[in-house]
């Protein structure tokens, strides 16, 4: 087994178009939360969203190659391009053919579907673009990513709600450290701000009128957002041996299924994610300091992840330092993780935890140290990332730093 580290990383959120601006937003509390402005809200009770705002796909691609690319894939793409730039790869013909390209998400193409219905169901149009299909699929962003860089190893899509990206990012994560991939370059991308996905979100009613709150006693629900972050695994002794920069180390990967309810959350789901992810990372409770929480701001999550922290750390839970930033960029479904896990590693390397914004009022089932409203310096060697989806799909990625 190789050690994994990571080499490159790239965003797009709605708090930083690239991950530097990203991680400024994350230590300074900047909220990416507002009123709806890429999708017609008169019809919308949910008028709040964390959208990417400033984004020019002109200023990405030309006017050709935008006809085939979905708004989630142009997201997934500019992320790539960061992440693949930043890691330094030469990437030629013998590592291309050995480089996967894992892409979750949990959606795909919902502007283009959304479009479409539109012309289809209101304008009464009697064709559609040829390219709808394509644009629509949930494999789009593998596709392009995997075309852009010319990668021919593995390359396909994980779906898995709210867990896809750190579903792909683990299963990246095996690859690499097996020595079945050379490469990897995995994330997540989501883009489902659109007037059927938000009335679809509506009618669930777990969705906060005002801004997302995890941890809160008054916490009022979740905000839907979009974005994407990929990063470049490859093994520790190639990175050191071409003189990388190395941003950590990814040491564990735990999934695990509830198999009990479509939408309630389970404590011991969340607990066995958790506790398989430290087992295969070869970390004790106690080597671990900072936990990016799923934290969607819901009451049942909340509390549930609460419980299961407290299940699988005992008594150290409340010596963690655990941050929701889904406070801050929403919740991006099949991107989530991604932009957690790069959260994370961006929280060790520079020894600061940012803060879950909002909060008001401790909730005496949410007990733990959110980090409320302001980042923390904070000593760290290893934290967990979590992610669970709808369904009952956990995920959960363990990182050092190096």
């Amino acid at each position: 087994m190789r050690r994994v580290v990571v080499t490159g990383w790239g965003v797009v959120s709605p708090i930083g178009l690239d991950a530097p601006t990203y991680w400024s937003g994350l230590t300074t509390g900047r909220c990416g939360i507002g009123p709806i402005s890429i999708a017609p809200n008169e019809r919308l009770r949910q008028r709040v969203a964390a959208e990417v705002k400033d984004f020019d796909p002109l200023a990405h691609f030309a006017p050709d190659r935008l006809k085939l690319l979905d708004r989630v894939s142009q997201f997934a793409l500019v992320a790539a391009r960061e992440a693949v730039e930043g890691s330094g790869l030469v990437l030629d013909d013998e590592l291309r053919q050995h480089t996967a390209c894992i892409i979750g998400s949990g959606a795909g193409g919902q502007v283009t579907q959304d479009e479409v219905f539109r012309q289809f169901y209101e304008e009464k149009a009697s064709r559609v673009s040829p390219l709808t299909i394509p644009k629509m699929m949930v494999s789009g962003p593998a596709s392009h990513v995997s075309m852009e860089f010319g990668l021919e190893g593995p390359a396909y899509a994980v779906a898995s709600a709210c867990a896809s990206a750190t579903h792909a990012i683990g299963q990246a994560f095996h690859m690499v450290r097996s020595g079945s991939v050379r490469c990897a370059v995995a994330g997540g991308s989501e883009a489902g701000i659109t007037l059927g996905s938000l009335k679809g979100w509506e009618a669930m009613r777990i969705m906060a009128p005002d801004t997302c709150r995890p941890f809160s006693k008054d916490r009022l629900g979740m905000v839907l957002g979009e974005g994407a972050a990929v990063v470049v695994l490859e093994p520790f002794d190639d990175a050191v041996q071409r003189g990388a920069e190395i941003l950590g180390e990814v040491v564990g990967f735990g999934m695990s299924a509830d198999a009990r309810d479509l939408i309630s959350p389970d404590e011991g789901g969340m607990a066995r994610a958790m506790a398989t992810a430290l087992a295969d990372a070869r970390l004790a409770a106690e080597d671990v300091q900072y936990v990016n929480a799923h934290g969607t701001g819901t009451a049942a999550n909340d509390a549930t992840e609460t419980a299961a922290l407290k299940r699988v750390f005992g008594g150290h839970a409340r010596s963690l330092a655990i941050s929701s930033t889904k406070s801050m960029v929403g919740h991006p479904l099949g991107a989530a993780g991604a932009l957690e896990l790069v959260a994370t590693l961006m929280a060790l390397r520079a020894g600061v935890a940012p803060p879950t914004i909002g909060f008001r009022e401790p909730d005496p089932l949410c007990d733990l140290d959110v980090v409320p409203n302001q980042a923390r310096s904070v000593a760290m060697n290893a934290a967990i990332s979590n992610s669970f989806g709808f369904g009952g799909l956990n995920a959960v990625l363990a990182v050092r730093r190096v």
